[in-house]
């Protein structure tokens, strides 16, 4: 699963002007609209220094049409421009006049930010490569560029304009964080040391059964242990609980059993959760559970997972296990982050709330890789394509065959 794409190292792009596609779409507080953790935006940095002789145009979205915190890029321009220095401009226009003529007027060294992508309406439509290169956003704005950078790892997994049309119309690389990204999930596919362990949580069910599914057959995991709304769904696949009070996990139990019953070797339950009583954590061990809702792994469960933790060659962990904004019941995604930060073996944390829990505890700086994209990453893990990536991959076979 090597990426055949170009790098910064590839193209020639002193004094060119670069559309630079990044991602730092940012949790915000829809109260005050303040940005509550900037770790995307500082994620850009390497690349635009190593941009630094050239003209950027960076693009990027934040949330989706009908969400609350659906709104205008200009707070993360101001936290990119007290990061990289007062040469960050912002534009409040996308592919209009107003976008056009700033483009025009960027000196080298300047960067240019646009006002959120998905304020224009083509950008929130998936479609094919073909399609997308014949939107009106590429062809208004693909004039203006020289080449096309991809750092947005964290929305990769989509097939939008702005992430797959640019590459199939400009010479195209990847910047220094998909890079960076890409290594990572490469060396936990393909060649990181064994046993690998993937710790999966979170709420996402439906998207960490394929992954689950996919690294137990191909051999890519060898153990799995479960947290979060992934092992109530598990637990009762195991007839250890009752059928989740949910109904769309109720509706993916039946497949949680099947992937149980052709691993149960590999696939490590609780043996005690944490439930709530009188308002405060209690642990009990599952067979014990009754009709209480699971909001933590407990505590002898946290114990057996660091120690297989501690045995790992690699270790990814994607999804907290369990309600951690609840007081008390954080225990088990800090410890399991815990463990992962002081064990020998190569570690990735998922992008979301794993990320943002690891520099809260101040665990993110002894991880091996702390990615900024949780989707992204669970896209690869279950064995699919990433359409940006693939996108820059036929961008580099076009440029090979051109000669250039």
């Amino acid at each position: 699963m090597m990426f055949k794409f170009l790098t910064l190292d590839d193209l020639d792009l002193q004094g060119k002007t670069v559309f630079l596609r990044v991602d730092i779409n940012s949790p915000i507080d829809p109260s005050t609209g303040r940005i509550l953790d900037d770790f995307r935006i500082r994620s850009t940095l390497k690349t635009l220094r190593e941009l630094s002789d050239c003209k950027v145009v960076l693009g990027s979205h934040q949330s989706r049409p009908g969400k609350r915190d659906f709104t205008s890029l200009r707070e993360h321009a101001k936290i990119l421009r007290a990061y990289h220095g007062g040469n960050v401009k912002f534009v409040e226009d996308v592919i209009g006049p107003a976008a056009r003529k700033a483009i025009r007027e960027l000196e080298v060294g300047e960067v240019l930010v646009l006002e959120n992508l998905r304020f224009h309406s083509e950008e929130v439509l998936e479609a094919p490569p073909e399609e997308l290169a014949r939107t009106i956003m590429v062809r208004t704005l693909a004039p203006y560029f020289d080449a096309f950078v991809n750092d947005a790892f964290a929305a990769a997994h989509r097939s939008q304009p702005s992430l797959v049309g640019f590459a199939e119309v400009l010479p195209s690389a990847a910047g220094r964080l998909m890079e960076k990204e890409l290594q990572a999930a490469y060396r936990i596919l393909e060649s990181g040391e064994r046993p690998r362990v993937f710790v999966l949580g979170g709420a996402k069910v439906k998207d960490r059964l394929k992954v689950i599914e996919h690294a137990l057959r191909t051999g890519v995991a060898d153990s799995v242990l479960l947290g979060g709304r992934l092992c109530e769904v598990f637990l009762a696949a195991s007839g250890r609980i009752r059928q989740p009070l949910d109904e769309d996990l109720r509706r993916l139990v039946g497949k949680a059993k099947a992937i149980l019953e052709e691993n149960s070797d590999r696939i490590k339950l609780p043996v005690d959760v944490a439930t709530e009583e009188g308002g405060l954590r209690c642990d009990v061990y599952v067979e014990e559970l009754g009709d209480r809702s699971i909001l933590d792994i407990g505590i002898n469960t946290t114990v057996m997972y660091a120690e297989t933790i501690e045995e790992a060659g690699t270790v990814v962990a994607s999804g907290p296990m369990g309600m951690f904004e609840k007081q008390g019941f954080d225990v088990g995604t800090r410890e399991i982050l815990k463990a992962m930060a002081f064990s020998k073996a190569y570690t990735v944390v998922g992008g979301g709330h794993m990320a943002s829990i690891a520099f809260i505890t101040n665990l993110s700086s002894r991880m091996s890789h702390v990615s900024t994209g949780g989707g992204a990453l669970l896209t690869l893990l279950s064995g699919r394509k990433l359409p940006a990536v693939e996108a820059l991959v036929r961008a580099a076979e076009r440029m090979k065959l051109s000669g250039l």
